[in-house]
Parts: structure tokens; C-alpha cells; sequence
């Protein structure tokens, strides 16, 4: 889930808010349509930002990572999120679809190359991505970062995490049936999708709740409820997702195919206590890349607003800006 980031942060601070110079609704297919929006420098370099979730939306404070007079800033919902409509539709919603409607909005800015900027889901998606199509991507900037392997489900929804936690994991589990408590993403995708909307938003907002009171250092271990809108999208495409395992086909598929970007630069930001991926990822992809960079935030969980991680995140994006000619953009 990406954190709401509104912090001024010591040596990268956040730029200020602003508002897109463009916003558009693209039909995608498939029936689909999704929100778009650009923001900064029309003639900047062009940056592509992928939201996690998946089903979590772009927010405005995502727009601030980037200097506005060096960056044209592309945000986009992807398929049933945020303003994207249909609403929470899992209907040809697959990682698959997403990597198509990137090209799409790519093709349809007219932009040769870019910089791809993602965390946590967005990681994951940024990684297809350039594994997809390397001859477009010019830097990965990657925080938080999820590969979709057994190991990650099995830490986040088989009670890893709720080893920390046991109090929220409780409640996370509690709303299931003991005899489904071994599966714990079937269970609630059966409740998500029952067809009675009461119970799928009640479902929702635990789902939701569960990963947002993990996201920063500085949780209380408070669990809030999101407003109904948001819950519903996000827990449904965020179970879809993970029931089908991201839609790879093999376990390791993401490492497994590293050398088809091991020419592509890319800046890893990992927070050491991130409680929803945790670094291991991080640290075993930055050891299958070996045009990466790793950058661990010592006092930081997942969240893109914890301060040692957003202003890293804004460093990395001012050194990319000074390197614009070598990096043909």
C-alpha cells in the first residue's frame, strides 16, 4: 500500500504540492478506462509512477518526489482503482493488461523512453515492465520492493508478519472460520466477491486494515477503517492479485528473468524494518542486478512517507535529473 508522503525530509526535501497540466481518461479495452494525468515540465523527463496495492490509486503526494521544472510526471489509476472505472473490476485486470495499458499511455504521450518509478506492487510492476520492454525503460527507481514469490505470501498472509503483530493478526484472522484459517487469501476472496455487498465491505476494510497498520515504524498498532470506496477496490484487486500470484507463471519468475534488464540502471530504497516486504527481496534482487543500486533506510518501515525513505527516493530522482544528457532523455 502506498502511505499518503506530505513531509518535508532532511537532506531531500519533498517538492512542493502542484497541480497536472493534463488529466485525461483513456480507454484502455476491455472496458476499461483509466485516469491519467501529467504534471511538471511538459519538455521535462518524462517519468512514468507506478502505485502499489495493487488497487491502491495515485494520490497527489506522489507528484512530489520530482523537481516540476526537470519532470514531466505521468500518474496513472490502473484498471478498477482510484477514478479508473468500472469500480473494483477484476474483469480482464491482470498484470498482463496493466503492462499493455503502460505501452498504451506511453504511445500515447508520444514518449520514446523513460524513467519508471514504483513501490511495493508498483516495484513489482515496474520489474515486469522492463522485463517486458527494456528498450523503454532508461532508470528503475524501485522502494519497498515485492517479487510475488511463495515465501512473501506466506510471510504477509501465513502469519510471519502476525508473528510481530499478534494482536492486529488476530483480527485479521478471527473474521475467518478456524477451518479456513489455512489459506487465509482464498477465504477472504470467497467473502470478497459473495455478492453481498455488506459483508464484501466488511471483509474489505479488515483486508485493507491489516496491511496499513503494518506500513510505517511509527504505527501504534492502531487498525482504522478506510472509507468503503477505497477498501472495496483495494482489497478486491489486491486478493485477485495475490490469489493468482501476480499472474507469473513460475514462483521466481521475476530474478529468474533479471538478465533480460541487467544492462538497465535502477536505484533500490528498502526500509530495514519493513514488516510488508520485508528486505530480503530487496537485497536478492539487488544481487541479481548488477547495474543496481542499493540504498537501505536504517529507521524506516515500508511506507513511502517514512522520511529516511522519501527523501532518498527525492535524492535519487535530482541525481537522475543532473544526468539527463547521459541518460538520452
Amino acid at each position: 500500500m502506498e502511505q499518503a508522503a506530505g513531509k518535508n525530509t532532511a537532506g531531500g526535501k519533498m517538492y512542493p504540492p502542484i497541480e497536472p497540466f493534463d488529466r485525461r481518461m483513456l480507454e484502455v479495452g476491455d472496458g476499461h478506462t483509466v485516469y491519467v494525468e501529467q504534471c511538471g515540465a511538459k519538455d521535462g523527463m518524462p517519468v512514468v509512477v507506478l502505485h502499489g496495492g495493487p488497487g491502491g490509486g495515485c494520490s497527489p503526494a506522489m507528484r512530489r518526489f520530482f523537481d516540476p521544472k526537470k519532470y514531466r510526471i505521468i500518474l496513472f489509476d490502473q484498471r478498477g482503482c482510484g477514478r479508473s472505472r468500472p469500480h473494483a473490476s477484476v474483469t480482464a485486470n491482470t498484470t498482463w493488461h496493466l503492462i499493455r495499458d503502460i505501452e498504451l499511455i506511453r504511445d500515447t504521450f508520444g514518449i520514446d523512453r523513460w524513467i519508471v518509478f514504483g513501490g511495493s506492487w508498483g516495484a513489482t510492476l515496474g520489474l515486469v515492465y522492463a522485463q517486458s520492454h527494456p528498450d523503454r525503460v532508461a532508470w528503475l527507481v524501485l522502494r519497498g520492493v515485492f517479487l510475488a514469490t511463495e515465501r512473501e505470501f506466506d510471510w504477509f498472509y501465513g502469519g510471519g508478519a502476525g508473528q510481530f503483530w499478534p494482536d492486529l493478526w488476530a483480527r485479521f484472522t478471527d473474521l475467518i472460520p478456524a477451518d479456513e484459517r489455512e489459506d487465509l487469501i482464498e477465504a477472504y476472496h470467497k467473502r470478497l466477491f459473495s455478492g453481498d455487498r455488506g459483508d464484501e465491505l466488511k471483509h474489505a476494510r479488515v483486508w485493507a486494515s491489516w496491511e496499513n497498520a503494518l506500513a510505517s515504524i511509527e504505527n501504534d498498532g492502531a487498525m482504522i477503517d478506510s472509507p468503503a470506496d477505497y477498501a472495496l477496490a483495494f482489497a478486491r484487486l489486491e486478493n485477485h492479485y495475490f490469489q493468482n500470484r501476480a499472474f507469473l507463471s513460475e514462483d521466481q519468475q521475476i530474478l529468474r528473468n533479471m538478465t533480460r534488464i541487467a544492462h538497465v540502471p535502477g536505484t533500490i530504497v528498502q526500509g530495514r524494518h519493513d514488516m510488508i516486504c520485508p528486505p530480503q527481496a530487496a537485497w536478492s534482487l539487488h544481487k541479481s542486478w548488477p547495474t543496481s543500486e542499493f540504498r537501505m533506510i536504517p529507521r524506516a518501515g515500508h511506507a513511502v512517507s517514512e522520511p529516511g525513505i522519501a527523501a532518498e527516493l527525492v535524492r535519487t530522482t535530482d541525481k537522475l535529473a543532473r544526468q539527463r544528457d547521459t541518460l538520452g532523455l
